[in-house]
């Protein structure tokens, strides 16, 4: 390191210690009792440097359980001082020889992540329904994915390769893969540790460093995470965690001169605005952006199968899925027997309190969206759909939503064009593979579809016609750590998981040399 970076690295510890023995007086952990009596010891700081700091301005923001309507706790917000003292911590650790350390210590830092993700699950899944408002079911498979995916990001550190190029005796030509250096990151509320791992994995693997924003509404899995990373072994400044408003951190992190990459998971309209702040500074971004994705049975299909299949597609999550089977076709020789299958499998599901054993469905991430949800049935009702089930609110406690089936709908209908990202689905029919395939592609999106069919070579002719970036066939939200993940169209750019996801945090160097000798 050189002695200008040993200086800089220095002064910023200093920094940090200052901040912490201004502020020691604030409380930076406090002890939550989850809803199955378990306590432990949530931290509610800024994550900078390897330290639980408080917020320059020490301000906070109550962080609400959907499901009961009640404050958890209350967590430090960031401001744009945050972001300038989070980006120079993450700077400094790139330049302190991240960027060049040996894959063997980024893969065993990663590996060392997953066991500890493993070893804590539970508490884990536990603050993800707290938090987001999900059911147990989903938050335990959330989890689970995440330590599959550290781990498999931990097995690319040392399989970064570049390319030895012919280009005659003259010369001597190769390419390396080099990282970008901060990477400035933004997820959402549906899927907090998820997307915190789908962030934090390529990002570090690749030898980068990160400023992340969690959703408002949501820090509290991330901000448990980052201690966990300390603990494996992670040096300081590698991953800074700074909650904060979107607006705010989001801008501030997106027009960063020192920032060289966002990352972000979110609606589309905020995705636009993120292109725009990043383009002054010619940030490379990748966006995973939103959904209006397509579900096909075919007459062909298992029929019991199927109808499991797009119930979970739309209702897992309590629909907070970016890439929700949110539009069922079903062709129309077997539609009455399907829709009539949909409606019994969707009154067997039980919605409601998290943390039971059987719930399938749990709340609504915030009573913001419940509005919106509610709203999305009076406009489809108005505008002449058929409600088949569903179609209120839960209870009078907790932001709880009916699985909402809709029949009779038009093709035009603001329920089939609109992004609702909620337990709503519309049904129609369909004749033929062309009828299909082009009311599944009329839409600005394309993030995932399924297809339900025993017929392989329909599959497979269906799967290549249809314009979006995943195709479950005769399943769906299959997700894998090893299968890259994103849209065509406005549903995004770039790809999560797989070798794909490496390409968003690196950069091609290509290095030429003449031969003295060339003859020799």
């Amino acid at each position: 390191m050189s002695q200008t970076a040993s200086l800089r690295s220095i002064a910023f510890r200093n920094i940090t210690k200052r901040t912490i023995r201004l502020y020691s007086n604030l409380p930076l952990t406090v002890p939550i009792t989850l809803p199955n009596g378990k306590i432990y010891e949530q931290p509610t700081g800024l994550f900078i440097n390897g330290n639980f700091v408080p917020s320059f301005n020490k301000k906070t923001t109550p962080v609400i359980d959907p499901s009961t309507e009640e404050v958890i706790t209350n967590v430090y917000k960031a401001d744009n001082d945050d972001v300038n003292i989070a980006v120079k911590a993450a700077k400094a650790a790139f330049e302190n020889n991240w960027a060049t350390s040996d894959p063997e210590l980024r893969a065993k830092v990663l590996f060392k992540l997953a066991d500890l993700i493993e070893q804590n699950s539970e508490t884990l899944a536990a603050i993800e329904s707290m938090d987001n408002g999900k059911s147990l079911l989903c938050s335990r498979g959330d989890v689970d994915l995440v330590s599959k995916y550290l781990r498999s990001c931990g097995g690319w550190a040392d399989k970064l390769y570049g390319n030895v190029i012919d280009t005659g005796k003259e010369h001597f030509a190769y390419s390396v893969r080099e990282p970008l250096g901060v990477c400035g990151q933004i997820i959402p509320w549906n899927f907090p540790l998820l997307m915190w791992s789908w962030k934090i994995g390529p990002a570090i693997v690749t030898g980068n460093t990160v400023v992340l924003k969690p959703a408002e509404t949501t820090p509290l899995s991330a901000l448990f995470a980052a201690q966990l990373c300390k603990e494996a072994g992670i040096p300081d400044g590698v991953v800074n965690i700074i909650p904060g408003s979107g607006r705010v951190i989001g801008e501030g992190l997106c027009k960063h001169p020192d920032v060289k990459k966002i990352a972000f998971t979110g609606s589309t309209a905020t995705g636009r605005t993120i292109m725009k702040n990043a383009a002054d500074t010619v940030k490379k971004v990748t966006l995973e952006l939103g959904g209006k994705s397509p579900n096909i049975v075919f007459a062909d299909a298992d029929l019991d199968k199927a109808v499991k299949n797009i119930a979970h597609g739309i209702f897992f999550n309590s629909g907070e899925v970016c890439c929700a089977g949110s539009r069922i076709y079903v062709q129309d020789s077997v539609y009455d027997e399907v829709l009539e299958k949909f409606q019994q499998y969707t009154a067997s599901l039980k919605v409601g309190n998290p943390f039971d054993e059987d719930t399938f469905q749990g709340a609504q991430t915030s009573q913001k969206q419940l509005e919106k949800i509610l709203g999305y049935v009076k406009k489809g009702e108005e505008e002449g759909a058929r409600v088949i089930i569903g179609g209120k609110r839960r209870g009078s406690k907790g932001y709880f939503v009916e699985p909402t089936i809709f029949a009779d709908v038009k093709e035009d209908m603001k329920i089939v064009k609109d992004e609702i990202f909620g337990p709503i689905v519309t049904v129609s029919k369909f004749s033929t593979v062309d009828d299909v395939v082009a009311k599944a592609n009329d839409s600005q999106y394309g993030l995932a579809a399924g297809i339900h069919t025993k017929d392989v070579n329909k599959a497979v002719n269906v799967s290549r016609r249809i314009k979006a970036g995943t195709i479950w066939i005769n399943t769906y939200n299959a997700f894998h750590q090893s299968v890259p993940f994103g849209g065509f169209g406005q549903s995004g750019i770039g790809r999560e998981m797989g070798s794909a996801a490496l390409d968003n945090y690196t950069q091609v160097k290509s290095i030429r040399m003449a031969l003295d000798n060339p003859t020799l």
